[in-house]
């Protein structure tokens, strides 16, 4: 056990106190898996049987969806509810949860949805963030048509500073959409498997472990306690902090009305709140995703008046909205959140194609297979990048290293990165590279990248001289294969960290881009090492076999200018309140009772056999004396007792008067 010590200590009421939980038997000291989720509370339920279908709506004013219940149409019964008339792809019914569900908590959805065969359904979620903006999120995307299909078990939820929130359907065209049997329930509460191996204390001296997150991850109690126990040293903001939920349209359009000045576009941080406020309350660093993009980056932006409409800006128009965009991005979110460690930033992310050209011009589009830049468009080709990376050494916070990211960093355009990047160190501009590494397992021999592959890759971008960062971890294997490609996927894994371990001396993050599979962008192929229960995966196992945990150090980090010391050692203690600080919880079952005591006096009896997480180390402590003794059993039985009032206990309450001597 790594962490606080255990030694035994005597006390001389221990023995009779001990005495009356001889006979407690140990359930809880076992790992718990995934709560059982039949018994999941229903919410809302309807098969539209009653012919109403009261709660759904269609999607604003805008909306020229025309909702009825058809009879024509139906999974179970005669019935269901028919979205037809809509004139555009986002038209269709949508359900209102603010008014039903309760903020912070997770909830599952089911549903069968039907359009014409070969449409595309999404299930989406909308909101207003506190700032008065509104946001769209895919939960689900590509959902096959032909015939119903039916949504199982899809986890969603919102946080306290959203508003006006919807769930809603639509397609990529504007055929009729039918929908039948939708039910919300409660998600089953989580219980994560808290014996495992901590990767951030495994690995967390070498390189930082992190993970993305979103705020609706922050509602699931199991995505939220394996965050804490393995990826707690780096979040990236999955979504909320990419330009097209920072650049705020509404305000930027004012502000040109106001002041008739259409260099100084507006910017919100208020979709990322959630997030922001969590790692600030638990010291966590921050990863910065990203501030120049191709993709998520609204039209207007570049045009004239900022309006889509109308035609690109000159480059150099362009260059001052650029310089005044990076710099309110910096200045803003610092002095919002002047106690987080913007530790890294990804300044320009995917400007190269993969056969090593830049994008063509243009806004990304189904047209153009998303691939098209508005950044080239207006600067013709990509020199858009070193002022990029000009404007953020400018502005960017002390300590702050700023990296060039992009996917399919191994193929045709490693040299274009690579010649890229040297040329920005040369002239001070560039502090590392970003490798995405979303990869593909495929079968197992035939994975893409091999392992070797992508080694000659990191060993490239490592031979620049600047830091490495994996920054968007993920391994697929095919799509609907359940767990037979699991093995394979497991020594994919182990290769990867292997290399890791080995180039350690270049790379200073492994970020993960999600947590679980089902939460994943790419959840039917599987990818991450935790599955839809939050249950760790053989490729977890790859990972951490013949590794041990570490007490995590101090360590430094120094960028060209500044040095800024960033203490790793303690992980979130109470992140959002779904983990709670429980004083005296030994055994992490989130109760306080004898079997905690029997627990403790298991672990320092026979730690071969018996170990505390850290998080039953935090816990055990129970008189503050930084170590686990089995005084700390004496204050729980104490406390179970009656003889004292709360936990932990002072130092009177452990150091007794002196008294007659009991033998």
């Amino acid at each position: 056990m790594k962490g606080k010590k255990l030694k035994r200590f005597t006390a001389g009421i221990l023995g009779a106190a001990m005495a009356g939980t001889a006979t407690l038997q140990p359930a809880a000291f076992f790992p718990v898996v995934a709560a059982d989720s039949t018994a999941a509370k229903v919410i809302f339920s309807t098969d539209f049987e009653d012919g109403t279908f009261e709660g759904f709506d269609k999607r604003g004013d805008d909306d020229t969806t025309e909702l009825t219940i058809t009879e024509t149409q139906s999974v179970s019964g005669s019935k269901a509810l028919s979205a037809a008339g809509r004139t555009q792809s986002w038209n269709g019914p949508s359900f209102r949860i603010d008014k039903l569900l309760e903020p912070g908590k997770e909830y599952m959805l089911n549903a069968s949805i039907k359009a014409k065969d070969y449409a595309n359904i999404t299930f989406s979620f909308q909101y207003t963030d506190a700032e008065g903006v509104t946001h769209y999120n895919n939960i689900v995307k590509d959902i096959q048509s032909g015939g119903w299909k039916k949504l199982e078990n899809i986890p969603f939820s919102y946080t306290a500073d959203m508003k006006d929130v919807f769930i809603y359907f639509e397609t990529n065209n504007t055929d009729d959409l039918f929908l039948d049997d939708f039910s919300i329930t409660e998600a089953p509460p989580a219980q994560i498997e808290n014996d495992l191996k901590s990767l951030a204390r495994i690995f967390g001296n070498d390189f930082k472990i992190g993970t993305a997150v979103t705020p609706e991850d922050m509602a699931s109690s199991g995505f939220m306690q394996v965050l804490e126990k393995h990826f707690f040293q780096s979040i990236t903001v999955g979504n909320q902090l990419k330009p097209d939920y920072v650049l705020n349209e509404a305000a930027t359009k004012a502000y040109l009305e106001e002041t008739g000045d259409d260099t100084t576009p507006q910017i919100s941080f208020g979709a990322a709140k959630a997030v922001l406020d969590y790692c600030q309350k638990n010291n966590i660093p921050v990863r910065l995703h990203t501030l120049v993009w191709h993709s998520q980056t609204p039209e207007w932006f570049f045009k004239e008046d900022y309006d889509a409409s109308k035609p690109y800006v000159s480059k150099d128009k362009m260059l001052k909205r650029m310089e005044n965009y990076i710099k309110a991005y910096f200045t803003t979110i610092t002095k919002l959140y002047p106690d987080v460690n913007f530790y890294a930033c990804d300044v320009v992310n995917e400007a190269w194609l993969d056969d090593g050209t830049p994008r063509e011009p243009g806004h990304p589009a189904e047209s153009n297979r998303y691939m098209a830049s508005d950044w080239v468009a207006v600067f013709g080709d990509n020199s858009f990048i070193e002022y990029a990376f000009k404007y953020a050494r400018q502005y960017a916070p002390a300590g702050c290293k700023l990296y060039y990211n992009d996917f399919n960093e191994y193929t045709g355009k490693m040299q274009n990165i690579y010649d890229m990047a040297m040329d920005l160190k040369e002239k001070g501009l560039i502090d590392g590279i970003g490798m995405q590494s979303h990869l593909d397992v495929r079968q197992g021999q035939d994975a893409y990248p091999s392992v070797e592959q992508y080694e000659i890759a990191l060993k490239k971008y490592i031979s620049t001289g600047l830091d490495v960062q994996i920054t968007e971890l993920d391994a697929t294997v095919p799509e609907y294969s359940n767990d037979r490609y699991f093995e394979a996927q497991a020594n994919y894994y182990k290769g990867l960290f292997n290399l890791y371990e080995k180039y350690k001396d270049g790379i200073s993050a492994v970020i993960f881009w999600g947590i679980n599979d089902t939460k994943s962008w790419r959840a039917s192929q599987q990818p991450l090492i935790f599955d839809e229960n939050f249950l760790a995966k053989p490729a977890y196992y790859s990972i951490v076999e013949g590794r041990d945990e570490q007490v995590l150090s101090t360590t430094t980090t120094t960028t060209n200018t500044t040095t800024t010391t960033t203490t790793t050692t303690t992980p979130p203690t109470d992140p959002t309140g779904l983990v709670p600080y429980v004083v005296g919880d030994a055994n992490c079952d989130h109760e306080v009772n004898m079997a905690d005591a029997v627990y403790i006096m298991q672990c320092i009896g026979n730690p071969d056999k018996y170990q505390l997480t850290w998080e039953g180390e935090r816990n055990a402590d129970t008189d503050l004396s930084g170590d686990i003794t089995n005084m700390d059993a004496l204050c729980i039985q104490k406390y179970k007792l009656g003889l004292i009032n709360a936990l932990p206990m002072t130092r009177s309450d452990v150091v007794p008067t002196p008294g007659p001597v009991v033998e």
